[in-house]
């Protein structure tokens, strides 16, 4: 069993520097997820990052408990990860959003809680409301400084140990320390190769928030993949760095964005992959090798959100410069 490093973040807490993506891909397929939670804590994984839209969080709870009840860890071994979804950012209903989700993961607490994302959604049953006519994302009307305030309840309760923001432009981030008392541990964004974020890492390192990499692999079975969009896994210049040190191309980017100082959370429902993608501590990218893969930056984004283009807190508007 691999034993993975450990990050300190900016209120003393550690995490895991990897974990396991929990993203399973369309209704139908939930119960990937609990399958792949129970070989990833086999193979060593003990950071898991789930979320209220991914629908499978009751899955990975039984897992959680299923390999407690066995012995194999303690709830205290783990980190837990969820997100506050678009549709619950009304401060009244983030409380009762937590603890839905904590009910489900049959957890007390967890490790973890990020604001999905910075734009709201009318609330509603639908992930996604929106409008017949334009095919875009109907807005709330809720500023997320407002649902970060609420947060903050959340952990003052201590119903999570700590809090983050996902998808967060620099330009958001800084509006959002303007009013927080609890500086975000953690912006959880897209990062590889193809965009490696580095503008808005050092801007978040800068404030004491550290990245967490999502689609360190380039998401290459993404759902919403059109024809033409970039697939970094038939790139074969990491398999040609791979051959060097006896690694995989998935291997490579993973270690890539480990060595750029980030969290990373790849997503697998394959056993191989899953066992694969943790054996990437018996190395180390030389200097020279990190600087050619930072020469592959294309602002190659893969996750534009294209339905929320016109909402007002956009985070991906092209006069943001990151």
């Amino acid at each position: 069993m691999v034993n993975v490093p450990l990050i300190k973040l900016n209120n003393g807490i550690t995490i895991p520097a990897l974990g396991l993506g929990t993203f399973q891909g369309p209704p139908g397929h939930e119960d990937e997820a609990g399958q792949a939670v129970k070989d990833a804590i086999d193979a060593g994984y003990r950071h898991f990052d789930c979320a209220h839209l991914y629908q499978n969080e009751k899955i990975i709870g039984e897992a959680i408990q299923y390999k407690i009840k066995e012995g194999v860890i303690k709830r205290e071994d783990l980190f837990i990860v969820s997100k506050l979804w678009n549709t619950l950012h009304r401060p009244a209903l983030v409380e009762p959003a937590l603890k839905e989700t904590l009910k489900k993961l049959q957890l007390d607490y967890i490790d973890l809680y990020l604001m999905h994302w910075p734009q709201g959604f009318k609330e509603g049953p639908e992930f996604v409301p929106t409008d017949p006519t334009t095919g875009l994302c109907i807005p709330s009307d809720i500023d997320y400084v407002d649902t970060w305030m609420a947060m903050e309840e959340l952990q003052k309760k201590g119903l999570t140990k700590s809090l983050g923001v996902s998808n967060f432009n620099s330009k958001q981030i800084e509006r959002l320390l303007k009013s927080a008392t609890i500086v975000p541990v953690t912006n959880q964004v897209e990062c590889h190769p193809y965009f490696n974020q580095t503008k808005l890492r050092k801007f978040c390192l800068d404030r004491g928030i550290i990245l967490t990499s999502y689609c360190p692999l380039g998401s290459p079975e993404r759902p919403w993949q059109l024809p033409g969009d970039i697939n970094i896994m038939t790139d074969p210049k990491f398999k040609e760095i791979g051959k060097k040190y006896g690694k995989s191309a998935a291997q490579i980017m993973i270690k890539f964005n480990l060595q750029l100082g980030n969290i990373v959370i790849p997503k697998s429902s394959s056993k191989h992959r899953i066992i694969e993608n943790i054996n990437i501590f018996d190395f180390e990218l030389n200097e020279d090798d990190m600087s050619y893969m930072k020469t592959f930056d294309c602002n190659g984004r893969i996750c534009p959100y294209r339905e929320c283009v016109e909402h007002p807190f956009y985070p991906f508007k092209p006069e943001v410069e990151f």
